[in-house]
Formats: C-alpha cells, structure tokens, sequence
C-alpha cells in the first residue's frame, strides 16, 4: 500500500528513505498537504507569496484568485518583501550521535529537519547558507537561491557524520563574525554546552540584528529518561560514565532539565528570539509549524 504523504512526517518513516533530497521533499510535502486540513490553513498560500490583507492595504493589490480558492483576501508580496538570507547552523559534534529505542539519532532528525527548512525556504526564493560545526566551524556555504545550490546544501548534510567535542559558543561567536548582512539564523543543537557562555554567543548574533530561531534537538529518552533497571550512562565527547539506578534519580533529573530548557526559552524571549523545543519521537511537523509561524512573525 502506498503511504500517503503525511506519514512521512513521521521520523521512524521518513527513516527508511535513504536519500536525503527525497527526504526533504516528502517533509514538505507531506507538511504542506497536512496544512489544508488543519487549523493553519491558508498558511500554504500566505507563507509562499502572499500576505494577509489589512485595512489601509491598496485593495488593486488583492489577488483574487487566491480569494476564489481560500475564500480569504491575500496581498501580493513585493519582491523586496520575500528576499530574506537564512543561514542553517548545524550542530555535528558527537553528543549529537545519540538514539534510543530503534528512532533516529539527533543528528539524523537535524539534518532532516535542516533540509526540509532549506527546501522550503529556497522554495520562497529565499537564500540559504549553511555553516556545520563541532568543536569548531567546519563548512560554510554562503547563501544562495538557486536550486542547485540546495542540491549542494543536501550533498553536503549528507556527508556530514558527528563527532568531536562541543565548543558550540566559540562557534557561534566566528560565526557571528563571518556573517555581514542581516538575516534569518536558524540554530539545531542538542545545546548540551555551558548555557552562559552559548546564551552570551546568541546575543553576539542579536547585537548584529538578525533574526534568531533555536532547535532544541533532543533524543526522546533524554526528554521523558524512561529508562529501566541498572543503566550505564556514557558521556560522548569526553568518556566518562556513569553507573546508575535511573528510577533513583528521574525526579532529579527532569527538574534540572526542565530548568536548563527554562533558562533558555526566558532569555530567548529577552532577546526575542525564538526557542523550540524537539525530539526525535516527534512528527516533523510540529517543528516545522513552529518555524513557520515565526517566519510569519518576521
């Protein structure tokens, strides 16, 4: 039977693909059918190249035929209002390298949520760039908007393998320093690093005057620790373990976790910027939902 297009959304389907443009296309594809039908519809057309009417709006501009299908008055976007330069950030260092229970691992997940984010944006005529980094930045491509160079943004994702130590806020502070013109920056990390120092980094970012978007990647496990029985706690990038009874400390940990995460979504809001919170058991769409709503915002 064939699958439809939603249940790609799902990552242990979208698992099975083993091309990382096909990926990508069945995400959005897949994503955009689900939003007829659900509370954000209309969303399909206003994010392509429209915009909400609003009173004061020039009523020559209103597109009809977008009226006759959606029953909605949309204006027509100007091209200067849909250019935008967005720049992936993609966390490849080895704690990323975690899966539990049979899912994908973070770095998977992220890198398919990365490509679908990259299609759907050069799909606006957006440019998008792409910088992946460990203990330091190890590609950059600036962005672009043809759709050979998301050819080249997915040849590159699917080459990239976790591992090294984190230096996420070093990382962010060169790529601050590397990027010139204002734009969209759209962060996928664990961001298991000293959050001050990252949370210093993200200002660097602000200061600059772009526009910042944070995914939380996260393995379901590390999100619920439903975990059982006597279990052997390994630290990726440094070695170090951990005996334990995880019942004994659940409580513990969930409370530190929900802080640390707390710290972040509080300062983000400071700064206005957006912080999303994901998981590797989580439908695609949920993440791209969120996205698309901030770039509504923006």
């Amino acid at each position: 039977m064939a699958l439809k297009l939603e249940e790609y959304l799902r990552p242990d389907v979208i698992q099975t693909v083993k091309r990382l443009d096909l990926k990508a296309r069945f995400i959005v594809e897949g994503f955009i059918a689900g939003l007829h039908s659900s509370p954000f519809h209309g969303f399909s057309v206003e994010f392509s190249e429209h915009r909400k009417y609003t009173p004061g709006d020039d009523i020559r501009m209103i597109d009809w035929g977008v009226y006759a299908k959606t029953d909605r008055y949309y204006i027509k976007k100007f091209e200067a209002e849909t250019n935008l330069d967005g720049y992936l950030l993609v966390d490849c260092s080895g704690s990323m390298d975690y899966a539990g229970g049979g899912r994908m691992t973070k770095m998977d997940y992220a890198i398919c949520l990365a490509a679908a984010l990259g299609y759907l944006m050069i799909s606006q005529q957006d440019s998008v760039g792409l910088f992946t980094f460990d203990e330091k930045v190890r590609t950059f491509l600036p962005p672009k908007t043809k759709r050979t160079h998301l050819t080249n943004i997915l040849s590159t994702l699917a080459r990239t393998k976790p591992a090294g130590k984190t230096h996420l806020a070093e990382c962010i502070h060169d790529i601050a320093s590397r990027i010139r013109k204002r734009g969209l920056i759209i962060l996928l990390s664990d961001l298991l690093a000293d959050p001050e120092d990252v949370l210093s980094a993200l200002h660097h970012l602000k200061f600059r005057g772009h526009d910042l978007i944070l995914f939380q990647v996260l393995d379901q496990s590390e999100m619920t620790f439903d975990f059982d029985g006597q279990v052997r706690f390994e630290e990726p990038e440094t070695g170090e373990h951990l005996d334990t009874n995880p019942q004994a400390i659940r409580a513990a940990y969930l409370e530190e976790l929900n802080a640390f995460m707390e710290q972040y979504r509080k300062e983000c809001q400071n700064v206005r910027a957006d912080f999303v919170a994901v998981h590797n058991g989580m439908t695609f769409d949920k993440a791209l939902v969120e996205f698309l709503v901030q770039r509504q915002g923006r």
